[in-house]
Formats: C-alpha cells, structure tokens, sequence
C-alpha cells in the first residue's frame, strides 16, 4: 500500500506501507522435521493459541498455504 509521509509544514512525501512478515522456523512434532514459514504477528500468535499443526491445517483448507504437499 502507498501513502504520504505528512510534515508539521504539511509537506508530503510517498511512502510505502510494508506487509509486517517474519521469516521463522518451526518444529514440527507430527512430521519430525524443522520448516521455515514467512509469517505475520498475527499467525504467530494463531500458532501460539492452537498449535503449530492445526494452524496448517487451517490455513491449507482456507487456501493460504502455497505448499500443501507437506500436509
């Protein structure tokens, strides 16, 4: 997304209004390997409330994961 960056002489500038993603890895007890997911806060925080399987199981069936064949 893009905006402006407005100054007390209310003078504007673009800027650009980044996606907040981490890169993280994640063990994967179910499976028994490490994978690396690019995540928002938000999804950490799904996979803090209701696990790291159930979030992905979620997120294949909504659509929103690229790679379903780990599944």
């Amino acid at each position: 997304m893009v905006g402006n960056n407005v100054a007390h002489s209310n003078k504007r500038t673009k800027r650009k209004f980044n996606v907040n993603l981490f890169s993280k890895k994640f063990y994967w007890v179910e499976q028994d390997c490490w994978i690396s997911l690019k995540i928002s806060a938000a999804g950490l925080r799904l996979i803090n409330r209701i696990g790291l399987d159930a979030a992905l199981k979620s997120a294949a069936g909504k659509g929103n994961l690229s790679i379903i064949d780990a599944l």
